[in-house]
């Protein structure tokens, strides 16, 4: 039976884990938090996941939360007007549902569930340092802490990483009480709202620790009005500021949260980070490699809500390929390899999400014109969330625009 070390308990690190735990493979898991403290701590991130992600969760068995988390039944776009209207606003619904469930319930779930089928946890923050021992110890170490010391074991790859620095300047909250939104109230829907120059403001129907709720999350450009979290405020006064931006910026979704609160004490979180890609493998001191994953060696924006789908994606990629390996070595090649098989989707993903933190060209402002009066153009744009990759094929290039638009 082959020994598979995954260090690190997000999305990505624990799908592959149970994934092989199913597979009758030797799985050990190192977490540095027990699955309550992860419950009872701050919230991690965002997350909208899409079909296609979903179907990952289905396939293993461990989408526990489908039944009680709300549906997302479709995407909307608002572009805000200089007198503080909007001069776009339309709505496309999604060939499948999406969901959207808090890390913390998630990832604590999941620990326990790993630990029920008989999984080996760990709970400890690992340093390089002891990754040269352990690393003998398995056949295969797979990094999957997307922050930390750990991931400077991976280079940064230049020709695939435009940016040197934090795009946007972000912080959310997780609120109870939000209303719907008036256009579709039988219809729960990701909203995302764009202010020109100033950011983007992006609401989501989601699944916490006390239920569903929905997530307000702010994308400012950096030096903005939207950035303005550095002092780390405290939950109220966080999300004071949150509402009084939505006020000022977006106020027809101010409206529906006039008798909002937040979720827990713990419901907030601002930060920022620079985009990038990186060599999938990573050399430890004593010589001995190991295999990164997910946010360790793409991690984008979370402009596009593609963080959770691209782990989900990285996760059953990496599954297939190992299993494949059946008892041949997982050498740097196979490990450059198997990346690149995640990257042939991954890529579609990191040129869209880089394209949107830039101001839109003509031709992108034009098809979110079109998409307001043409139901299939927005549809397409809706769906392309699940599937990042059909973008290319004419959303990313003018001509290829042109070339639908003509067909639509």
């Amino acid at each position: 039976m082959r020994k598979v070390l995954v260090v690190g308990a997000g999305q990505s690190g624990l799908q592959l884990a149970l994934g092989l735990q199913a597979k009758d493979y030797d799985v050990t898991v190192m977490s540095a938090r027990t699955p309550e403290e992860i419950r009872h701590g701050r919230v991690m991130s965002t997350q909208c996941m899409f079909h296609d992600a979903l179907q990952h969760e289905r396939d293993l068995g461990i989408n526990l939360w489908e039944a009680e988390t709300v549906n997302v039944e479709g995407l909307g776009v608002s572009v805000a007007a200089p007198d503080g209207g909007r001069a776009l606003d339309w709505f496309a619904e999604l060939d499948h549902p999406a969901q959207s469930v808090d890390q913390r319930v998630k990832m604590a779930g999941w620990l326990e569930l790993f630990e029920d089928r008989g999984g080996k946890l760990v709970i400890h923050g690992v340093m390089t340092s002891e990754l040269d021992a352990l690393s003998r110890l398995y056949d295969l170490v797979v990094i999957s802490a997307g922050k930390g010391e750990l991931v400077q074991l991976f280079d940064r790859v230049p020709e695939r990483s435009p940016y040197t620095r934090p795009m946007r300047a972000l912080s959310l909250v997780y609120a109870h009480g939000v209303q719907r939104r008036p256009e579709h109230p039988d219809k729960l829907g990701v909203r995302f709202n764009i202010v020109p120059g100033v950011g983007e403001l992006f609401m989501i129907p989601a699944y916490t620790l006390s239920g569903n709720c929905d997530i307000l999350f702010f994308e400012g450009v950096p030096g903005g009005p939207l950035d303005c979290f550095d002092d780390h405020p405290g939950p109220d006064e966080h999300f004071k500021r949150v509402l009084d931006l939505m006020r000022q910026f977006v106020p027809w979704e101010y409206d529906r949260c006039r008798e909002a609160e937040l979720t827990d004490a713990k419901a907030t979180l601002a930060g920022g980070y620079p985009p990038v890609v990186r060599h999938p493998v990573g050399t430890l001191p004593g010589g001995a490699i190991v295999l990164g994953m997910a946010d360790v060696v793409v991690a984008n924006d979370p402009i596009t809500g593609q963080g959770s789908n691209n782990a989900s994606h990285c996760a059953a990629t990496y599954l297939d390929a190992i299993v494949e390996r059946a008892d041949r070595p997982f050498d740097a090649a196979w490990m450059e390899a198997t990346f690149e098989r995640y990257w042939e989707y991954a890529r579609h993903v990191t040129e869209w999400t880089n394209a949107l933190l830039l101001p839109p060209p003509p031709h992108v402002l034009q098809i979110l014109g079109v998409a307001g009066q043409n139901p299939a153009v927005a549809r397409r744009f809706a769906n392309g969330f699940t599937d990042p990759a059909d973008f290319q094929h004419w959303f990313m290039d003018p001509a290829l625009w042109e070339k639908y638009l003509a067909e639509v």
